[in-house]
């Protein structure tokens, strides 16, 4: 879809929703102080060598040992197999974006392991088997090129959608290029605008311009590994003369520049990202001039034709008024950059509720407000008396609802996607008024049949009420003998909520696991106060809040620690390396899947430093004081009993260095603990770059876990 709304002062680098797996508590309470740790002579950092000979052998070596004891699983294959057919079925949704007369879709299946870049118009789509005309074979282009490209989007140019720019990546890496493609011809232009490979991005502002950031040479990328510079480039030019229109900071996390090509509101922008939530936008006008949006750094600032959105991450005082952090606020664009402070707050959070996401549609905005974790939508009419909010006719009273708009320049129609843990997920077309028809619904991969989705409240260690959903059988026994997976991520403000999983249904719910998602604090379930609980000095609050949901389910008798699991990823893998290593004893088995683990050092490998806002800066003496309280590399320890862990990376990951997960196994093999290792060669910081690999992958975590939890 063509989104209007640029929400610019996060780039989402740590979210991992696909990763999902849970681990027991204790029933008597575990204080989170953090264990001695050891001196911070590091003798495994050579394997922050990512392809270096010694460390691709380490690597080898135990890939082979893991894939030999998973595979030896009398189970393995057909959950492998299982999980691949999932992943290729034809059954899938189909999801699609407008572009022009038609809608677009990439899709992966066993035949197309690269996958398809292809369209339709809306009255094939609406049909049960639409007629697709396919535009790009990536499994085709791969081998003529003899490359491993991985599809990470594409951009077409108004108005006549006869250009496009297509970005791709070796193995599914963060590094990617663009290239422009000609849509008639099916074919990729000679001499055309082309972005080598790179960590960066270029966008269209007219056939014969684009706006390109990525690495010019040397300090030209920030020290976040990201672009310092936006230029303007012009075709036909060698892109050594493309003109500077921005200069950030080595210090700032990412410079960007982009054109809205909305029909009667073409506007250049210019973003400046100093680090996570902390930005700034400026227009750019006719004379390469820029204009700064005065508004706080800390708020999300987007433009959606003439109207000016602020969501604010602090309380903030303007025009003699005090606004509450969650607020969202809106104002017009043009009288504001003149001084103008009429907001209008038309979103306030309460003690219960949080802005989840908001956008256009051409005529209306909506919000996306979450109740508890539970979503509701509501759409905004703009009257001279200002914004009047109403519910959005047929939206369901439960379960995860998200809107998008089909095309938000010429329409008020949108897609509505709704799920939840037991519910396949279903795709319905409505418009502002009217009510939603549904368009596809994705088949039920596990039998739910006696199954139910709950939610509960655990009190935190400082008294704090934290959620989270259970899914188990209806006529559960509350008798402690269930096999538990808890997952959690509690971070950079994401919020965990209620999804059809058909990896999770198929490989654990249905096997008779209970399934457990605890929204801790860090993420942002209840908005910006949520996410700020546990920032920096305050981190160990969220691991305490994960360890009072396991607490939980042990006194409720749902399970006990022998058959409690966690699960994890990126963020989230940092998590399940903090439980094990400050909650001895209140987990079995562990999950961590493309970690940070080691917190002493992840500001110099990769992106890392773009995550100081969150965990703050292990340089400065005074920080690294309570950094190391949750360091897992610096807090395990030897002669303690953890719970056994399956560490998974990728090499291929250029956002979370393989080095944290690569030394953590290390160190605690030396030790002696019951560890296990698995790194995906390909695969970027998803950890898989096909259907295939991503099979392989789930089955190998579910499988461990199973060995782990049932036979307990």
């Amino acid at each position: 879809m063509r989104h209007k709304l640029k929400l610019l002062c996060i780039l989402s680098l740590l979210s991992l929703g696909f990763l999902r797996t849970l681990e027991n508590s204790m029933a008597q309470e575990t204080k989170t102080a953090a264990p001695s740790v050891q001196s911070d002579a590091d003798p495994f950092q050579w394997l922050e060598e990512v392809t270096g000979d010694k460390a691709i052998e380490w690597v080898k070596a135990r890939n082979a040992k893991s894939q030999a004891r998973m595979e030896a699983d009398p189970s393995f294959n057909t959950l492998r197999e299982d999980l691949l057919a999932i992943l290729d079925s034809d059954a899938r949704i189909p999801f699609v974006s407008k572009q022009g007369e038609f809608y677009y879709n990439f899709w992966r299946d066993r035949k197309n392991e690269r996958g398809l870049w292809r369209r339709t118009t809306l009255e094939q789509y609406k049909t049960p088997d639409p007629k697709w005309d396919i535009i790009l074979d990536l499994d085709a282009l791969g081998k003529a090129e003899n490359e491993n490209w991985v599809w990470k989007g594409a951009s077409l140019l108004r108005p006549d959608y006869k250009r496009a720019l297509i970005t791709l990546s070796r193995g599914g890496a963060d590094a990617d290029v663009d290239r422009e493609f000609d849509m008639e011809k099916r074919e990729f232009v000679n001499d055309g605008f082309s972005r080598p490979e790179a960590k960066g991005s270029m966008s269209w502002i007219d056939k014969d311009n684009v706006f390109i950031m990525t690495d010019f040479g040397s300090g030209s990328m920030t020290e976040s590994g990201y672009p310092r510079i936006a230029k303007k480039w012009r075709r036909g030019t060698p892109l050594e003369s493309a003109e500077i229109i921005y200069e950030g900071k080595s210090s700032d996390m990412s410079i960007g520049a982009f054109h809205d090509d909305s029909p009667g509101f073409e506007r250049n922008f210019v973003s400046r990202t100093l680090a996570f939530y902390n930005n700034e936008l400026y227009v750019l006008d006719s004379q390469s001039k820029l204009i700064k949006i005065d508004a706080p750094n800390s708020a999300n600032k987007s433009v959606f034709h003439d109207y000016l959105a602020l969501e604010l991450r602090d309380a903030w005082t303007v025009g003699g008024k005090t606004y509450p952090a969650g607020a969202l606020l809106m104002t017009k664009l043009e009288p504001y950059l003149k001084g103008d402070r009429n907001l209008e707050m038309v979103f306030e959070p309460s003690e219960t509720t949080a802005l989840s996401s908001f956008g256009f549609t051409k005529d209306y905005a909506y919000l996306n407000v979450l109740e508890d974790v539970k979503n509701r939508i509501y759409v905004l009419t703009p009257t001279t008396k200002g914004w009047q909010r109403e519910l959005l006719k047929g939206a369901p009273s439960f379960g995860t609802v998200n809107l998008t708009p089909v095309d938000n320049d010429e329409s008020n129609d949108y897609f509505m996607t709704t799920t939840d843990y037991l519910n396949p997920t279903t795709l319905a077309m409505g418009s502002i008024g009217t009510e939603p028809i549904p368009l596809k619904k994705l088949p039920a991969f596990f039998d739910a049949k006696g199954l139910t989705i709950s939610q509960h409240f655990a009190t935190s260690k400082d008294g704090t009420n934290v959620p989270y959903f259970m899914v188990a059988a209806q006529d559960i026994k509350l008798d402690a003998s269930h096999p538990t997976l808890l997952y959690g991520y509690g971070g950079f403000e994401i919020s965990l909520q209620p999804g059809y999983s058909p990896a999770v249904g198929r490989a654990w719910i249905s096997q008779g696991g209970v399934y457990v998602v605890a929204n801790i604090r860090g993420g942002g379930e209840y908005g910006p106060r949520w996410h700020q609980a546990a920032l920096k000095e305050k981190r160990l609050r969220a691991y305490e809040d994960f360890a009072a949901v396991a607490q939980d389910l042990c006194t409720r008798k749902v399970t006990r620690s022998e058959k409690l699991g966690i699960q994890g990823g990126s963020n989230g893998g940092l998590l399940v390396g903090n439980m094990v290593t400050l909650y001895p004893g209140l987990f079995q088995a562990a999950v961590c899947q493309v970690p940070l683990l080691d917190m002493q050092r992840y500001n110099k490998l990769l992106a890392g430093a773009s995550w100081m806002a969150e965990y703050g800066n292990p340089d400065d003496p005074s920080q690294w004081s309570f950094i190391r309280s949750f360091s897992p590399y610096h807090n395990v320890q030897a002669g303690k009993k953890y719970a056994n862990v399956l560490f998974t990376t990728s090499t291929r990951d250029d956002r979370v260095h393989p080095g944290h997960a690569r030394k953590m196994m290390a160190k605690m093999e030396e030790q002696g603990h019951s560890v296990l290792y698995y790194e995906n060669i390909e695969g970027g910081h998803g950890g898989a770059a096909n259907n295939r690999q991503s099979a392989f992958m789930q089955a190998i975590a579910y499988t461990f876990l199973k060995q782990q939890l049932f036979a307990q």
